[in-house]
C-alpha cells in the first residue's frame, strides 16, 4: 500500500505516519531526507529520533529517494519517507537543474514495482499567499505538482491539520 500524508508544518503528519506504520505490524524502515545544516534543524531531527521506536532501521538520503526505496522495499516491510518537500529542496539546491526531473520521474516510475508497504510525508505549501522570489515560487510549484503526480499512484492520501487526520482518497483512518 502506498500513503501519502501530507500536513502544514507542525500540524501531526509525522507522528500520523509514525502511528501507522507501528500499526502496521511490518518491520519498518525509517528513510530521512533532511540535511541537518543548522540548529533549529538538528533539534527537529533529535525530536524525530525520540518518538521512534529503537528497532526501526534508519536510512539517511537527501537525494536518490528511488535508489533508497528499490534497495529497502520489502513484502514484509513498511518504509517511512519524512519528508518530501526537504527531499525537493535538496534537489532544488543542486547545481544540476535536470536532476530534479530525474529523480522526480525516478521515484514516480518506481512505485508500482515496489513490494511492501510505503507511507510518504510532505508539507503542504500552496495554501499560502504566493512566494516573492523566483526559487520559493519554483519549490511552491514542483511540491504542488509531486503532490498531485504522487496522490494519483498512492491507495491512500490523508491531510492532517491540527494532529487531525482527513482522508482525501482510499479507506478511512
Amino acid at each position: 500500500m502506498l500513503q501519502l500524508i501530507l500536513g502544514g508544518a507542525r500540524s501531526g503528519k509525522s507522528r500520523l505516519a509514525e502511528t501507522l506504520a507501528s500499526n502496521s505490524a511490518l518491520d519498518v524502515v525509517y528513510i530521512a531526507t533532511s540535511q541537518p545544516l543548522d540548529g533549529e534543524m538538528n533539534q527537529r531531527v533529535a525530536l524525530h529520533r525520540q518518538r521512534r521506536p529503537a528497532e526501526w532501521g534508519l536510512v539517511e538520503e537527501p537525494v536518490e529517494l528511488a535508489r533508497v526505496l528499490r534497495e529497502n522495499a520489502r513484502e514484509e516491510r513498511c518504509l517511512l519517507v519524512d519528508c518530501l518537500t526537504l527531499w525537493l529542496t535538496n534537489l532544488l539546491m543542486l547545481d544540476d537543474s535536470l536532476r530534479l526531473t530525474q529523480e522526480r520521474e525516478a521515484l514516480l516510475n518506481s512505485l508500482n514495482t515496489l513490494p511492501g508497504e510505503i507511507i510518504f510525508v510532505s508539507n503542504e505549501t500552496g495554501l499560502g499567499v504566493v512566494p516573492l522570489g523566483e526559487l520559493t515560487r519554483r519549490y511552491v510549484d514542483e511540491a504542488g505538482w509531486l503532490h498531485q503526480a504522487l496522490a494519483e499512484c498512492c491507495h491512500r492520501v490523508v491531510f492532517t491539520v491540527a494532529g487531525l487526520p482527513m482522508t482525501l482518497k482510499g479507506p478511512a483512518l
